[in-house]
């Protein structure tokens, strides 16, 4: 039977925090809600959870995985970045972004693009994204719970209820989240930013 906990999204009851951010620590798949869609997420290595997940979307082997991070603190341990990229990022972070980046060796292989090593990264910016974040104490990795036949990702927390039940342990009922997915840029090839997405992250920030 899946929890579901009813956070309040502008003020977090840290109590209410601090069971999600066990879930994932005891190794469980989640669902919450962002500053963009609900989402999906579990503990960097927890295999099991990320085999729920992928099954949950009918991921193939070429997905894009993204982590969640509070701020850019921890970019130099997961991702590869040049100065001026970085200068990038921390002017649009937190916000409706993510950005692709060369991976490092502390990301698992399974996380990352099968060929090109990638990996997204995403700062949100959403009280209870950012208090979860805070209470487990390291990225989250995270996908949008966008179901395999449906349009639109999942934005209504009743949905998400009645769509994940018994296939998450957790449902962070925060209200309603929008329609619409985050823009991913990739910063990969070195020749500047590349759109891969036009999402909720306006591009006329971006060029």
């Amino acid at each position: 039977m899946t929890t579901v906990l009813h956070i309040h999204p502008e003020d977090p009851q840290p109590r209410l925090i601090s069971e999600a951010a066990k879930v994932l620590r005891q190794g469980g798949l989640i669902a919450y809600p962002t500053d963009t869609t609900y989402a999906l997420g579990c503990g960097i290595g927890e295999k099991a959870a990320l085999d729920r997940l992928i099954r949950i979307r009918r991921l193939d082997n070429k997905h894009q995985f993204t982590l969640l991070c509070p701020d850019l603190s921890v970019l130099a341990l997961y991702a590869k970045v040049d100065n001026p990229d970085y200068r990038l990022l921390k002017a649009h972070t937190p916000g409706a972004y993510t950005f692709i980046l060369q991976g490092t060796s502390e990301v698992p292989r399974r996380l990352m693009h099968p060929k090109k090593r990638t990996i997204g990264i995403r700062v949100p910016d959403h009280p209870i994204c950012q208090a979860l974040l805070a209470e487990y104490g390291e990225p989250i990795m995270t996908s949008t719970a966008h179901l395999p036949d449906d349009e639109f990702p999942l934005t209504d927390p009743q949905d998400v209820r009645d769509f994940l039940n018994n296939q998450v342990d957790m449902v962070i009922d925060g209200g309603f989240c929008g329609v619409t997915e985050t823009t991913v840029i990739s910063l990969v090839d070195g020749n500047g930013p590349e759109v891969i997405r036009e999402g909720a992250g306006p591009l006329d920030a971006i060029f």
